[in-house]
């Protein structure tokens, strides 16, 4: 029996899976808040004890980067080690992934009700998957074809120098260099970019915030939710808060087109993480195809390039799954056995 993770800086996806249902079929699940947990293992203990089961091994996807079997989540005060997991749990082996890299992992497995496409293009056979991964941080990861089977890679790809392609995003960087020094594009391409673009636009003069929402966002514990709530009201939708989602949807395509260049990903670019679905309809707009595509002499090759937007919320867990369940071999150098 396998525990599979996804370890992420707002939730905890946890299951438990056996070769003979697969990693798309859980034996049981359970999903927590990060924030209610001290460390992994108390959350893993938690869900353990609910199901009354002990694992094998487990492969847990992590919100950061994974050295030596080691990682420190990026928006989480959380070291996290195979060893001790192993350890502690009395588990036959014990793998961390990066959590886009498992997202990356599942693209095999995914159904086309897991999928909306923003592109058509012409796709390649085999031809390199990219997935950028929008969440309470930024992820990127890509899929390559190794001659027998595609093989997932991690990346920090999302902590690379923001490059503005617009004189209005040329203002955000200077804006934001002035408070952090260096910018990422996750300080403007995540749920911190999107409370990051909304200080910029109210701060910058390039949007009013109504009293009503600055009473709400005071309120507010996470400021995004709400603007994107009010951004996409089908009635009312406040004007600073579309702005923001359009400046989102702007940025998001211009790096999505940025990383399907860097890897030559001729077999797709895909949107994970938790934003996109929920703004899809900011990323339906031209904004976001018009960006995407602004790659000069390389404008040709990217709009082969077909764009999806993953809606499965479970897409890294089964990716975890299924490195785990049919992938051992694969995973042993990042395990501690």
């Amino acid at each position: 029996m396998l525990l599979a993770g996804d370890i992420g800086g707002t939730k905890l996806h946890f299951g438990l899976f056996t070769r003979e249902r697969g990693p798309r079929r859980a034996l049981a699940e359970a999903v927590y808040p990060s924030a209610d947990h001290d460390s992994l293992e108390a959350a893993i203990r938690r869900f353990l004890e609910g199901t009354g089961r002990l694992p094998a091994q487990a492969v847990l996807a992590v919100a950061g980067p994974v050295l030596g079997g080691t990682s420190r989540i990026t928006n989480l005060p959380w070291a996290i080690e195979a060893a001790r997991l192993r350890k502690t749990f009395k588990l036959r082996s014990a793998t961390l992934i990066n959590d886009v890299e498992a997202i990356a992992a599942s693209l095999p497995l995914l159904r086309r009700t897991d999928l909306v496409c923003l592109r058509e293009g012409t796709p390649a056979r085999r031809g390199n998957r990219a997935v950028v991964a929008p969440g309470t941080g930024l992820g990127e990861a890509c899929l390559r074809w190794d001659g027998r089977q595609y093989r997932a890679f991690p990346s920090e790809g999302g902590h690379a120098d923001f490059a503005p392609g617009t004189p209005i995003e040329d203002e955000l960087l200077a804006f934001l260099r002035a408070r952090y020094g260096h910018v990422s594009y996750e300080r403007v391409c995540s749920g911190i970019g999107i409370a990051n673009l909304y200080r910029f636009l109210r701060e910058g003069g390039h949007g009013e915030e109504p009293p009503w929402l600055a009473e709400a966002l005071a309120r507010a514990d996470d400021p995004v939710p709400l603007i994107v709530e009010k951004a996409l009201d089908p009635k009312n939708p406040c004007d600073i808060c579309v702005r923001v989602l359009d400046l989102f949807a702007s940025i998001l395509g211009a790096e999505a087109g940025n990383l399907a260049l860097k890897i030559l990903a001729t077999g797709g670019v895909y949107l994970g993480g938790g934003i996109p679905p929920r703004v899809l309809p900011f990323l339906k707009k031209k904004t976001f195809a018009w960006a995407f595509l602004r790659k000069g002499r390389m404008r040709d090759l990217v709009a082969r390039i077909p764009v999806h937007v993953i809606t499965n919320p479970k897409a890294a867990l089964i990716g975890a799954a299924a490195l785990g369940l049919g992938a051992e071999s694969r995973t042993r150098s990042r395990s501690s056995r």
